[in-house]
């Protein structure tokens, strides 16, 4: 409001050396103050004109300062200057409130300012009365802007100025209720600005010096006490970080406060006169007694908040009935490690219609925080108990839901999680969240639910997981936009029965997914479900389905590998990695290597037997797929590719010889013929080349096997196939394996020379079978039980080669006599089929051949140890020698009959058991020799 103008008689004469000073200093205070008068009138508020009539009276001032003091005429003036200033600002102020900003605030309480120093420096005026409190509550009302202005050190310096001017009055003889009013009031002010600086002390000083201002008024006593409490609840507020940084003890300060507001009523009390005087101060009363009750509690100064309660509670007047004693109570109890009486203040609330809905749930939230797993079920009972009472918000019980599930899993976990069940199931509860007003909360409740069933989830409680999701879904709306979510969910109880192998919830769960929302996931988890019960044929019809959906991806093959792998269902396995290989050549990002998949197959097909047909093709598969794509593309660079095909190399070779062994020739001649390529893939060293060697030589032997197995010779277009591979074995061996004599493996060298013997017999080749027999008899790799297999197979069958036989015989017999410890069974071996093929093949035209063989046979038995020379092959060369007699006897030729029958006794005298044969040896030779 306006202050009204001071009417002022005439000027006085001034002095002569200041007048002309006064006449040019006036006039332009008096000019801009019309220039803020005119703005006002205009309801026009220009900041420009108000900043620089700010600067120029400020100026104006400080020139004026210099000439005090001044004569009363002049005081009086200045009196009436100033308050036509004043009363411009506000008028300014008044038009200009909704739109004024901080600038033009300033701009205001700066002509403010200088208005409350123009009375200062003109001083005390005869005819005004009380002028030093009218220039107080000017700087008073000026520091109270500059202090909403954030303007701290203008307001301080305001206040402090009013304080000068009133400390020369008598306190006493004041008797106005409003200038009492601004003493107290320019006090608390001065605090609060102390107390915004952080200067504390000064703060509260300024406090206890409002003690002295409170004239017995309870109006006083009050304004005092709500600052105490104010600057007690800004200490409470005040973080724990502060007090760490500046060592600040705000809870410590904050109950101080407290006290001295709870003092101070307490004595206003004893002042008030009217009933509602006390009853705000009984009011206040009770509100000190909360915030000390609630500074206790959080200092964990239990036994002080229990008794602030019972005062509260046991007064005379009736107490106190605010909610929050209950609150204070039922938490300091808790503190205290009583629960009983926790619970019943926590259930008295449940009676009190009183409380509001935000108190109890807190309540609720606290109790439970304290109590744990145990105050679960009490927390639901308050709950429940508090729906038939009052009403009850969706918020609210998505809050309280929220304190008892927790998070984390465990027993306690679990029996949080039950509870919290029972709770959102209740009808009650549900009907909460109906109409669209709760969409919100409902969307709360189900994020809660949600989480703690996945938090169940992961600690594998099944359960207690399925519950919880199936209690969310109440909390779903049944519409279009929501349908997805209600599948997701669906879908998750589905893995959760899963989980419990309940597969038939499991099955109408996900089946009522599909129905909302069909999709690769869907498959997926029925593809699980079938192989859980060991349904192959499903699972792999599955496998299909998923292949199908739109949002297919190959990751879903991957997984529904790992699955049925896990599960041991290799048929599913195969056609999941199947199907996974056929997606590789449509050039789709893939979640792996297609070696990675191959190699995969390969071992899962190789866990049964009777699956070798499978490996093959997909063995195959793999090396045309290399060659297709190059081996570094397919396997892998560095080491990562050299495994990779070390590994295809190794099992196609453990494959052919396992396949080897069990006499299934065919695939194993195929798998040692891939097992050569893939050791080809590998780098050329020697060790791999005799790899490819061997590789090769053995699938040749496998062929010629096979051969044998089934009695039915190979094909023109197999015997081709065998001769190509062996010519590749003799190039990777440097067209030569002779000449590989220290790193070819003998029997190696011996098998290829077996088969290219064979091969070359069946192209009727003879001549290159003897070049290759006496080349594996020249090398360090041949050894005699070689040429003796040689030998014999070269004398028997349809394509026997005596040339051959005779000369892998002599040699083998020759290497068998020059051992240190000849073997005389194999001796005798040779010896009898040398015999035999020298008989059949040269008997008839040169008979000194076969007679020179029986020769050899008597020498080798010379001075043998008894039976050291097989007997029953000694007997066989005795008797034959003998019976080669015959002939010639009876045609005549008795010289060539006596030959033989000398050789057969010479025999026969160095074989035991004969001595009944060598006497009529003896007899029928002397027989003969004494005819003419």
């Amino acid at each position: 409001m306006r202050i009204a103008e001071i009417s002022s008689p005439d000027l006085r004469a001034s002095p002569p050396d200041k007048t002309d000073t006064y006449h040019r200093l006036i006039p332009k205070i008096e000019s801009t103050i019309k220039q803020l008068e005119a703005q006002s009138a205009s309801g026009k508020s220009s900041l420009g004109t108000t900043s620089a009539a700010a600067t120029e009276l400020r100026q104006l001032v400080t020139q004026l300062t210099q000439f005090a003091p001044f004569p009363n005429s002049l005081v009086l003036q200045i009196w009436k200057l100033s308050y036509r200033l004043w009363n411009a600002c506000v008028d300014i102020s008044n038009t200009a409130a909704a739109t004024i900003c901080s600038s033009a605030s300033e701009n205001h309480a700066e002509l403010r300012h200088i208005a409350a120093d123009f009375l200062s420096i003109a001083g005390d005026v005869s005819g005004v009365p009380s002028p030093a409190i009218k220039t107080a509550s000017f700087y008073h009302k000026t520091g109270l802007i500059w202090h909403n202005l954030r303007r701290f050190d203008l307001a301080s310096k305001c206040f402090e100025r009013a304080t000068d001017l009133l400390s020369k009055l008598d306190f006493s003889s004041i008797s106005d209720a409003g200038e009492r009013k601004l003493l107290l009031d320019l006090n608390l002010a001065r605090s609060r600005t102390a107390w915004e600086i952080r200067d504390l002390n000064l703060a509260v000083a300024l406090l206890n010096r409002s003690k002295s201002l409170l004239f017995g008024s309870c109006t006083h006593y009050i304004e005092l006490a709500k600052q105490c409490m104010e600057f007690g609840k800004q200490s409470l507020s005040r973080s724990n970080e502060e007090e760490k940084e500046s060592g600040y003890n705000g809870l410590g300060e904050a109950l101080k406060l407290m006290n001295e507001a709870l003092e101070v009523l307490e004595k206003g009390l004893c002042a008030a006169r009217t009933r509602e005087e006390k009853l705000e101060l009984r009011g206040l009363r009770y509100k000190a007694l909360r915030f000390i009750a609630a500074i206790h509690l959080q200092k964990e100064e239990f036994e002080s908040v229990i008794k602030c309660v019972k005062v509260l509670r046991d007064s005379n007047d009736g107490g106190d009935d605010h909610p929050s004693i209950s609150v204070l109570a039922m938490k300091a109890w808790l503190g205290l490690g009583r629960h009983g009486e926790a619970e019943r203040e926590l259930r008295g609330m449940v009676i009190d219609k009183g409380i509001p809905e935000g108190v109890w749930v807190s309540a609720v939230e606290a109790y439970f925080a304290a109590a744990g797993t145990a105050g679960a079920e009490t927390a639901k009972g308050v709950f429940l108990g508090l729906l038939g009472r009052c009403h009850v918000s969706a918020s609210a019980a998505v809050r309280v839901a929220h304190r008892v599930a927790g998070n984390g899993g465990g027993e306690g976990g679990r029996v949080r999680a039950k509870v919290v069940a029972e709770l959102v199931s209740d009808e009650r509860v549900v009907a909460l969240f109906a109409g669209k007003e709760a969409d919100k909360d409902k969307v709360a409740m189900h994020a809660i639910l949600w989480n703690c069933a996945a938090d169940n989830f992961q600690s594998k409680d099944y359960e207690t997981s399925a519950e919880l999701f199936e209690k969310s879904m109440l909390y779903i709306p049944y519409d279009t936009e929501n349908r997805i979510l209600r599948a997701k969910g669906f879908r998750v109880l589905c893995l959760c029965y899963l989980g419990l192998m309940r597969l038939d919830r499991a099955q109408e769960y996900i089946d009522e997914a599909e129905k909302l929302e069909p999709n690769v996931v869907c498959a997926f988890l029925k593809f699980k479900i079938y192989l859980q019960k060991n349904d192959h044929q499903g699972a792999i019809a599955q496998i299909e389905a998923m292949t199908a959906c739109l949002d297919f991806q190959p990751d879903f093959l991957s997984l529904s590998s790992h699955e049925a792998v896990a599960c041991h269902a290799l048929p599913v396995a195969v056609a999941s990695l199947s199907s996974m290989l056929n997606l590789y050549t449509s050039g789709k990002s893939m979640p792996t290597t297609e070696v990675t998949v191959l190699r995969t197959l390969v071992t899962v097909l190789s866990q049964e037997p009777g699956n070798e047909q499978q490996v093959l093709k997909f063995l195959k598969h793999a090396h045309t797929r290399a060659s297709d794509l190059g081996p570094d593309c397919f396997f892998g660079k560095e080491e990562v590719g050299r495994r990779e095909r070390n590994w295809f190399a190794v099992t196609s070779w453990n494959l052919g010889s396992k396949t080897g062994k069990d006499k299934n020739y065919d695939l194993s001649a195929e798998f040692l013929r891939l097992a050569s390529d893939f050791y080809a893939l590998l780098e050329g060293s020697t060790e791999n080349n005799i790899m490819v060697c061997k590789s090769l030589v053995l699938s040749v032997s496998s062929m010629v096997a096979l051969e044998f197995q089934r009695e039915a010779a190979m094909s023109e277009n197999e015997v081709k196939r065998v001769v190509q591979l062996l010519e590749r074995a003799g190039q990777v061996a440097g067209n030569s394996l002779s000449d590989d004599q220290d790193t070819i493996d003998p029997e190696l060298f011996f098998i290829y020379t077996f088969c290219a013997y064979d091969i070359q017999g069946r192209l009727n080749d003879l001549g290159s079978q003897l070049l290759s027999v006496r080349s594996f008899a020249k090398s360090k790799a041949c050894k005699p039980h070689h040429l003796l297999q040689i030998g014999l197979y070269a004398s028997q069958g349809v394509r026997s080669n005596h040339e051959v036989a005779t000369f892998a015989l002599n040699e083998c017999l020759s290497s068998f006599l020059s051992s240190p410890t000849p073997d005389y069974q194999n001796v005798a071996l040779v010896v009898r089929k040398l015999i035999a093929i020298a008989s059949i093949h040269k008997g008839d035209t040169d008979d000194d051949l076969v007679y020179g063989m029986y020769k050899q046979a008597y020498r080798i038995m010379v001075g043998l140890k008894e039976d050291e020379y097989p007997v029953e092959e000694g007997k066989w060369l005795a008797m034959t020698a003998w019976n080669r007699a015959a002939v010639p006897v009876r045609l005549g030729q008795i010289e060539l009959g006596k030959k033989w029958m000398t050789v057969g006794l010479d025999i026969a005298k160095h074989v035991s058991g004969m001595d009944a044969y060598k006497a009529c040896m003896e007899d029928l030779l002397g027989t003969l020799e004494k005819k003419p």
